[in-house]
C-alpha cells in the first residue's frame, strides 16, 4: 500500500476510498501524535469543511475520532481552508482539520491537517500519524473524553482579518466572483464588498451536490461571460475550498497564478515588502515568469509542486511571497497557507493603487505556450524509472534547447503522470507533449 497522504492531505472517493472509519481513525491518530509532541495540556482542534454532502458524514467521524482521543473540538462549519488555518492560530488550537477535496468533483472528499499556528504538517509528522492508524492506545473515559463547541462567527473573524491586511480600498472596482458553489460562497462576496468593491456573484448557492460543477477556477467560461456581460473590471474564480484563485481581465482573458504572482511581486518590491527581492514558485511555473522576474530584478526560487513545499521554501528563507501557477498564492506575513481571498484582495488593491487595468498589470509577463497532458497510468513509479521515457524526454529537450523545457511529474493525488512542455509555439509544444504522452501511456 502506498503512502496515505498525498501532496495536499488524504483524498479519495467519499464513502469508498475515504470512509467514515478511515476519517475517524485518522483524526484519532492525529490527536494522539500531536498530544505526544506536547503533553502540557489537553489538545484543541478546529474542524471546518466545504459544503459537499459527504462533508457532513466525514465531519461527524472526524469529531468523534478527535474527542475519542481526548481532544476538544472547535467546530467552525463551512469555511474556506485558509480560514480554518487562520482560526487554528487565532484561537490557539493545536491542530486544524479541513474536510475538502478542493477542486475535485463532488463525489470526492479529503482531509487536510494543520499543526499549531495553522501550518501544514511536515512529511515526518504525517508519517507518524499513518503509523498510529488503527493502533489501540489507551482511550480516555469520563472527563477525559473531548468536548465539542461551535466557533462563534467563524466566517466573520476570518473576513475581519482579511480586511485588516488589505492595503488599499477597492472603491470604483467592479468584480465578478465565482465561488464554485463552495466554501467561500459567503465569505468572498462579503469580504470584497466590505473592502469597497462592487460585487457581482455567481455560483454562490451550494446545495451539497453542485460544488465545482462546471464553475470555479477549473471552469472559466462562465466567469468570462459574466465579466463581459456586466462590464466588470475583472473576475475572480475560486475553487471549492478557496485556497486558490484565478482571474480574468475585463476582456475575459485568463490571468493565471504565475501572472498574479508577477503583479504582486513587482508591487511588493516597490513597497519594500518583498524580502531579498525573491519570489518562490514551483517547477510548473511558466518560463515567462522566470524571464519577467529577471527583467524586474527579482530572484525566482523554485520548489516542488504543492503549496506545502512552497511554504517550506518560504519559511526556510524568510521570504514574503510564493505560489503556484494553479492560483495557490502564499503571503506568509498574513497567512500560513494558500489563500484565494487574500490573493484576490491584494490583486485588486494593486489595481486600485496604480489605477491600471488588470490586463495592463498582467502584461509584465508574457506566457510561453505551455501544454499539459494528464496521462492515466497503472504504476506511476514504473514510469519514473523507465528508460524509454527518459530517452524520449532527452530527445525533446535536445530539440527545444534553450527555447523551452519539459517536465514529467506524477500526480500527488491521482494515478496520473503530468506531461508538461513549453516551446516557442503552441504547435511545437502540443506535438512534443503528445509524443511524450504516448510513450508514458505505453509504459504505464
Amino acid at each position: 500500500m502506498g503512502r496515505l497522504f498525498g501532496t495536499d492531505g488524504v483524498r479519495g472517493l467519499a464513502n469508498a476510498d475515504l470512509t467514515p472509519e478511515l476519517a475517524l481513525s485518522l483524526a484519532a491518530a492525529a490527536a494522539r501524535v500531536l498530544a505526544e509532541h506536547d503533553r502540557s495540556h489537553r489538545p484543541v482542534a478546529v474542524v471546518g469543511r466545504d459544503p459537499r454532502a459527504s462533508g457532513e458524514m466525514l465531519e461527524a467521524a472526524v469529531v468523534a475520532g478527535l474527542t475519542a482521543a481526548g481532544a476538544d473540538v472547535l467546530r467552525a462549519g463551512v469555511l474556506p481552508t485558509p480560514a480554518v488555518a487562520y482560526l487554528v492560530a487565532a484561537l490557539g488550537a493545536d491542530v486544524g482539520v479541513m474536510i475538502s477535496a478542493s477542486h475535485n468533483p463532488m463525489p470526492d472528499n479529503g482531509i487536510k491537517l494543520f499543526a499549531a499556528g495553522g501550518h501544514k504538517l511536515p512529511d515526518s509528522v504525517e508519517d507518524e500519524i499513518e503509523q498510529k492508524l488503527g493502533v489501540q492506545d489507551h482511550r480516555p473515559t469520563g472527563a477525559g473524553i473531548g468536548r465539542v463547541r461551535d466557533v462563534e462567527d467563524a466566517e466573520g473573524q476570518y473576513v475581519q482579518h482579511l480586511l485588516k491586511v488589505t492595503p488599499h480600498r477597492l472603491d470604483g472596482i467592479k468584480v465578478v466572483v465565482d465561488c464554485a458553489n463552495g466554501a467561500a460562497s459567503v465569505a468572498a462576496p462579503d469580504a470584497y464588498r466590505r473592502a469597497g468593491a462592487e460585487v457581482v456573484e455567481i455560483h454562490t448557492s451550494p446545495d451539497g451536490l453542485n460544488i465545482n460543477d462546471g464553475c470555479g477556477s477549473t471552469h472559466l467560461d462562465e466567469i468570462r461571460r459574466a465579466v463581459r456581460e456586466h462590464g466588470a473590471d475583472l473576475g475572480i474564480a475560486h475553487d471549492g475550498d478557496a485556497d486558490r484563485c484565478l482571474a480574468v481581465d475585463a476582456d475575459g482573458n485568463e490571468v493565471d497564478g504565475d501572472q498574479i504572482m508577477a503583479v504582486l511581486a513587482i508591487g511588493m518590491k516597490e513597497s519594500g515588502e518583498l524580502t531579498d527581492d525573491t519570489l518562490v514558485a514551483t517547477v510548473m511555473s511558466n518560463l515567462g515568469l522566470h524571464l519577467a522576474m529577471r527583467e524586474h530584478g527579482i530572484t525566482l526560487r523554485t520548489a516542488a509542486v504543492g503549496d506545502r513545499y512552497v511554504l517550506e521554501e518560504l519559511r526556510a528563507g524568510g521570504y514574503a511571497l510564493g505560489g503556484e501557477q494553479s492560483g495557490h498564492v502564499v503571503l506568509p506575513a498574513h497567512a500560513t497557507t494558500g489563500d484565494g481571498l487574500l490573493t484576490a484582495l491584494r490583486l485588486m488593491s494593486r489595481m486600485a493603487e496604480t489605477g491600471k487595468s488588470l490586463a495592463e498589470l498582467a502584461g509584465v509577463m508574457r506566457r510561453l505556450p505551455q501544454v499539459l497532458v494528464n496521462v492515466v497510468v497503472a504504476d506511476k513509479a514504473r514510469v519514473a524509472k523507465d528508460t524509454a521515457v527518459s530517452e524520449a524526454v532527452a530527445a525533446v529537450e535536445a530539440e527545444l534547447g534553450d527555447t523551452g523545457r519539459v517536465l514529467l511529474r506524477p500526480s500527488g493525488t491521482e494515478q496520473l503522470v503530468r506531461v508538461m512542455v513549453e516551446a516557442p509555439t503552441h504547435e511545437l509544444a502540443e506535438s512534443a507533449a503528445q509524443r511524450l504522452a504516448g510513450v508514458v501511456s505505453s509504459v504505464g
